[in-house]
């Protein structure tokens, strides 16, 4: 999966490299960026470094896939969308996606997860893909619906991060092949 490269009308899609430290972390240092991941913001960039050697391991056991989202034209990261959690046998992953502030609202997350989508399904022969966000994060719910996801359940008081107890929204979305 390391060589997995996929393009869309604005976007490159491809493995992180380690020149992408810096950006990376400028834009999952970000305290709104992260509101409502499962991990506090970045507070070095040696956590961005961290986070590529770990996805690139993941893509060369085959047990994730984690790309860049790079505007085609400059080259420049917007952000990452990834596949984890990963079970082969039940044909099934997670997808996840983080985007800079600066490019919240313009089709970004929808044209990359969309691609990736595709790519599980056909190339990897998933026949399902799960989402979990917090329920309060309506902007990621929003864009899981319109990506064709629907929402499966609640769980409870699933995370704690800083003291603050949030629960998950479960998402869902199943092969049409």
């Amino acid at each position: 999966m390391l060589e997995t490269v996929i393009t869309t009308e604005r976007l490159k899609l491809k493995a992180l490299g380690k020149s992408d430290a810096t950006a990376l972390f400028d834009i999952f240092s970000d305290p709104v960026v992260m509101k409502y991941w499962n991990t506090a913001p970045w507070h070095s960039v040696e956590q961005a470094e961290s986070c590529i050697t770990l996805s690139e391991q993941a893509m060369e056991s085959n047990t994730g896939l984690t790309l860049g989202i790079y505007l085609k034209d400059t080259g420049e990261l917007l952000g990452k969308v990834m596949l984890f959690n990963y079970e082969k046998e039940s044909r099934r992953a997670e997808i996840g996606f983080g985007v800079s502030r600066h490019v919240w609202g313009k089709g970004v997350v929808f044209e990359a997860a969309s691609a990736l989508i595709d790519y599980a399904f056909n190339a990897l022969c998933l026949r399902r893909i799960e989402a979990e966000i917090d329920p309060e994060n309506t902007a990621s719910g929003k864009a899981l619906e319109r990506l064709g996801f629907e929402k499966e359940g609640l769980l409870k008081q699933r995370w704690e991060i800083n003291g603050v107890v949030s629960d998950s929204a479960m998402y869902g979305l199943l092969c049409k092949c």
